[in-house]
């Protein structure tokens, strides 16, 4: 078996070395082919056009009939200057939410208000990430760091027809860069406070120009503990962790028709998992309280919260050039294993112990989660080659997952290993005919059979379950250029998530939960225009969406399950708007804003409630137990409103560099963290901002900056759990810093 710690490390050394070492072998590369910096804008002073790949080609983002959005190489690279995690990316898209309790390694996204709540590791999400065009379906995948990125996409609303892994909410798609007959070296590292690192660069290698390229890049984050203990007396105990990642990829073109790319991608995380901290909430509102310390925890379990976990992922992508059409190939192998242990009650002793703090501590609860995983998945696609009247492509799709969790319980509960195989398979098409000049008819359907199966190892009673289900996914868009500058479109989707099964409360004692399909119905409209001689672009969507059988998940609640529900029916309804000002040549300024209205409809559905905190939904009693009835809830997780501002600001120094301002700043509205509605399990008008000032070439080829991340040092409520006291966790503190990048 490869020695993936040590493979990982020497992939990633020899990549950042030749990174950092090699700036002056590139400086006969022509500027003129790098991306400029920060604001991205073209030499006339217009703004830049952006290129998606939603339809699995790259178009134009003004004449795609989705609602999409993006973040470039530049942006995403000041969301990850002090080295955050894939959670980082949560609201700097409108509609696009991400969070986890997982620490970095198992995140939940959730798009439109669609997402799953389940902080199990075999949790199903609705959201599915894409890299590289292949699917990222475990959630300790979908933890791949990004680095040496080309682009972010996020596609919003449902994308089943090109997309066949749970894409009934939408999709985060990221492009990596790719090998190519230049020399090139690009590469970025910080300095920042808790002795945060994060160094992220990659180099191109032109093996045999024409032939044969190489592309090797690499990312080392890490952080120093910087959290005390205040039980133990223990200063600096928790806080750090070291994730390292590395990437090789080769390209080979035999011909001008035929391309051969290979992929290896690899990552070795060792860090702390997120850190609860008992009763900083309320009671009886959301404000942190005086128990709330952010640099303190106290903790007498959890053995320092330890989180590793390990990726391994081989991709083989294959593109043949016919006269007519263009077939494509694309094999992937991935593994991920670890575990992550924590002190999920955040506090220390209970009530019937001697002491406990903070706060009222009802019983210990420490227990530690792992993972085996393997995946293999395949996808071939037939799609013409364009500029024609009529667009077309074909495919099929094959995905095939088995993966065993165990849970361990110190003292309680005893350890189980539970194992999850999915076995799905897909055929799709899309066609696209341009009716008339200003008229496009764009049509999908994809016909998916997804299979699951899951039993109890080593046990008396396996508790063997299986599901099943077929169904056919269709979407019809017509898009219309009202003028060459402006455009409106009109999209109908249908798109559904599989059944599942969720087997965590069998360590419990419990026997597993099964939630049906959820089958969405979504209609969405919206328009796209660039003004002002392309120096103004605003987009804008409008959607509702119907989902019939919504699957969630009843976390917690004072017995501390974690069980699949399907409600009878929901609803979600909003806007996006996302838009770019090319102030000046020299000020560039975007700013994006999503509305989201969802609701739980289901007069009967009875959940499980918080062990302390106030619930505010009515309460019946079923067979001795109180529930709350959620009918008219919002979905769990899902932002009322979110909204992201960036703007860069440049004053040139002569005809060569100039000195920049760039800020961004995010803002998520009121937010219910689980399916019941109380007061201390809410937020509402959350905000961070980051700045980077500095000095950088015109060309985008060097610069170097100080910058800060949460730069008001703000203390935002990320998530709680409530099956044992008022317990929540918070986002990561200020970070101030200097980096340093160059592109060649």
């Amino acid at each position: 078996m490869i020695d993936r710690s040590l493979t990982l490390r020497l992939l990633s050394a020899s990549t950042l070395a030749l990174a950092f070492a090699q700036p002056a072998l590139a400086q006969d590369v022509d500027s003129s082919d790098t991306e400029a910096t920060g604001a991205e804008v073209a030499e006339n002073g217009q703004l830049d056009m952006i290129v998606v790949t939603a339809n699995r080609r790259e178009e134009n983002l003004q004449q795609v009939p989705v609602s999409a959005a993006t973040l470039s190489a530049d942006a995403t690279r000041s969301i990850f200057d002090a080295g955050a995690d894939i959670t980082a990316l949560s609201a700097h898209v409108p509609g696009l939410f991400v969070e986890s309790s997982n620490g970095r390694a198992a995140p939940r996204f959730y798009i439109r208000g669609l997402g799953n709540t389940d902080f199990d590791l075999a949790a199903s999400q609705p959201v599915s990430v894409v890299m590289d065009d292949v699917v990222h379906e475990n959630v300790t995948l979908k933890s791949f760091p990004i680095f040496d990125v080309e682009r972010v996409e996020v596609l919003r609303g449902p994308q089943g027809t090109l997309f066949g892994r749970n894409t009934p909410a939408g999709i985060v798609k990221i492009d990596t860069v790719k090998p190519g007959d230049d020399f090139a070296v690009t590469g970025s590292a910080s300095y920042g406070s808790f002795g945060s690192v994060a160094i992220d660069g990659g180099v191109t290698v032109p093996v045999a120009p024409g032939l044969a390229s190489v592309r090797l890049s690499g990312m080392w984050q890490q952080r120093d503990n910087w959290v005390d203990n205040g039980f133990t007396g223990e200063e600096d105990a928790y806080g750090a962790y070291t994730d390292i990642a590395g990437r090789a990829q080769i390209l080979l073109t035999p011909s001008d028709r035929l391309s051969i790319l290979g992929s290896y991608s690899i990552r070795d995380l060792d860090g702390t998992s997120t850190l609860f901290r008992a009763n900083i909430l309320g009671p009886g509102n959301n404000d942190l309280n005086e128990n709330y310390d952010r640099d303190t925890v106290f903790y007498d379990a959890g053995a320092g919260n330890q989180a590793q976990y390990k990726a391994e992922i081989i991709t083989g992508k294959v593109d043949y050039e016919a006269d007519f059409a263009t077939f494509t190939s694309i094999t992937s192998w991935a593994d991920s294993e670890g575990s992550s242990r924590g002190d999920i009650d955040g506090g220390f002793g209970a009530s019937f112990l001697p002491v406990m703090g903070p706060g009222f501590i009802p019983f210990p609860s420490d227990t530690q989660d792992s993972i085996e995983l393997d995946q293999f998945t395949q996808e071939v696609r037939l799609a013409s080659n364009g500029g024609g009247a009529l667009d077309w492509q074909v495919g099929g799709f094959y995905f095939d997952s088995d993966f065993d969790v165990t849970t361990v319980g110190f003292d309680f509960p005893p350890s189980v290993t539970v194992n999850h195989t999915n076995e799905s398979w897909a055929v799709f098409g899309q066609v696209t005919s341009q009716l008339t000049d200003t008229i496009k008819l764009t049509g999908g359907l994809r016909y998916t059979e997804d299979d699951k199966a899951f039993f109890v190892r080593d046990a008396a009673d396996p508790q063997a379950r299986e599901v099943s289900d077929e169904r056919l996914s269709w979407d019809l868009a017509a898009f219309v250029d009202l003028t060459a500058d402006a455009s409106v479109y009109a999209r109908v989707a249908s798109g559904f998530r599989a059944p599942t099964i969720q087997g965590r409360d069998v360590a419990f004692f419990a026997p597993p939960s099964i939630a049906t399909s959820e089958k969405i119905m979504s209609y969405e409209v919206g328009f796209k225009s660039e003004l002002a001689d392309r120096r103004v672009r605003l987009n804008g969507a409008a959607y509702f969406y119907n989902i019939e059988d919504p699957q969630f998940s009843a976390v917690g609640g004072a017995g501390n399950l974690v069980q699949l529900v399907n409600a009878a029916d929901g609803r979600g309804w909003g806007f996006e708007l996302d838009s770019a000002f090319q102030i000046t040549p020299n000020f560039l300024v975007t700013a994006g804003a999503s509305y989201n209205n969802t609701e739980i409809r289901d007069e009967n559905l009875a959940v499980g409630i918080c062990a302390q905190c106030t619930v505010l939904d009515p309460i019946v009693n079923l067979s001795g137990t109180d529930r709350a009835l959620v009918d008219g809830n919002p979905f769990p997780n899902a932002p009322e409103w979110i909204a992201d501002l960036t703007a860069r600001y440049a004053i040139p120094l002569g005809s060569v560099g100039e000195l920049f301002a760039y800020t961004d700043w995010t803002y998520q509205g009121e937010t219910s963290f689980f399916l019941y509605d109380s007061a201390e399990y809410v937020v509402d008008n959350q905000i961070e901002g980051g700045l980077r000032v500095g000095y950088a070439k015109q060309d985008g080829t060097f610069e170097v900056a100080l910058f800060a991340r949460n730069i008001t040092d703000a203390d935002n409520v990320k998530g709680g759990i409530d099956f044992n006291n008022n317990t929540a966790f918070v986002n990561d503190p200020r970070v101030i810093g200097l980096s340093v990048r160059f592109d060649y």
